[in-house]
């Protein structure tokens, strides 16, 4: 087999429901344009065998090696793949996601031209309203960008203004091994980092990143309500990690959150029918937004629907991260 001049790196963590969909995407990106790829799954611990459905899906339509560890979180299940990957250009993707036909088309003729670094256009479509609500988070997020989709880059001084991720993310191995190798946490435990932001900035003081409609692909979101309070959880305690940094223009909304938050607790504790109260009053400013940035009548409920449930899970995780953010400094 001729050598890989793409080496796609894939984290798994018990997403066998997913996987499949998502190499049948690959593979038909690649067609016709002009890649040898070989596909690196890192299987992070899976239990609901992960790493088999991934062999079967590739199966005669793509070079694959399956790198089995114990569940050491996404950061060191990529940095494993990015170890193993042959090739020089690496596309990181997520289990979750699926390629648009002409994605991998586009950028190979951007590499060509000398644009190497790319950060994949992710649409979420779902009309589950935990799914509307995510890709409205993103959309409105960062509607410097959603706007007005168009083919364009940024660097570290616009950096919080675009969407970004390691969900769909192609670069030059090298690149992205210094990234890593340079990648520090603010917490004692490296399952819990933001390894997007903290990465992806360190590429961009070094690169612009590009970003277009032309490299999309589409993310399947968490829409039931445990998998979705979970993931609100998460998002927080890594919000903490990637921006309680004064580099990011998020820093002020972390100095403010627990003061803020603490005070209603405060007041929750004194009057119970603070709770209902703040809830309504979430709801009602999250579909008010909706509404001036003109969306439908069905993202603007979502909004103020689910909002609050997102509100109380990313709070919390940003608590939980503030924990991790003492015991780091405790154990350094």
């Amino acid at each position: 087999m001729p050598s890989p001049t793409l080496s796609v790196v894939i984290p798994v963590h018990n997403e066998a429901a997913h996987i499949g969909a998502t190499i049948d995407a690959l593979v038909a990106a690649l067609e016709a344009d002009g890649f040898e790829a070989e596909l690196v799954l890192v299987d992070d611990g899976s239990t609901d065998g992960s790493g088999e459905t991934a062999r079967a899906a590739a199966r005669d339509r793509l070079p694959v090696r399956i790198i089995d560890q114990p569940n050491r979180g996404r950061f060191e299940a990529r940095r494993a793949g990015l170890a193993a990957a042959k090739a020089e250009l690496v596309l990181l993707l997520d289990a979750r996601v699926t390629l648009a036909r002409g994605a991998l088309r586009f950028v190979r003729s951007r590499v060509e031209a000398g644009q190497s670094v790319w950060n994949g256009h992710v649409d979420v479509v779902s009309d589950n309203p935990f799914g509307i609500f995510w890709r409205l988070l993103a959309e409105l997020a960062w509607r410097d960008y959603f706007d007005d989709p168009r083919t364009t880059s940024f660097g570290a001084d616009d950096f919080d203004r675009y969407p970004k991720g390691t969900t769909c993310f192609l670069a030059p191995r090298a690149l992205l091994l210094g990234a890593f190798d340079r990648f520090q946490t603010l917490y004692a435990d490296v399952a819990l980092a933001n390894d997007d932001t903290t990465i992806l900035r360190d590429i961009a003081g070094e690169t612009r990143i590009g970003i277009s409609p032309e490299f999309a692909c589409v993310y399947a979101p968490r829409t039931g309500l445990g998998r979705f309070f979970r993931h609100a959880v998460r998002r927080g305690i890594v919000f903490v990690d990637g921006h309680g940094t004064a580099e990011s223009r998020f820093f002020p909304v972390v100095l403010a959150f627990f003061p803020a938050s603490a005070l209603l607790l405060w007041a929750a504790l004194r009057r119970p029918s603070v709770v209902p109260a703040a809830a309504i009053a979430c709801a009602a400013a999250a579909g008010a937004y909706g509404l001036r940035a003109g969306r439908s009548r069905e993202e603007v409920r979502a909004l103020a629907l689910v909002t609050p449930l997102y509100a109380l899970g990313h709070g919390l995780g940003m608590w939980r991260g503030l924990a991790e953010l003492a015991r780091g400094r405790l154990t350094r």
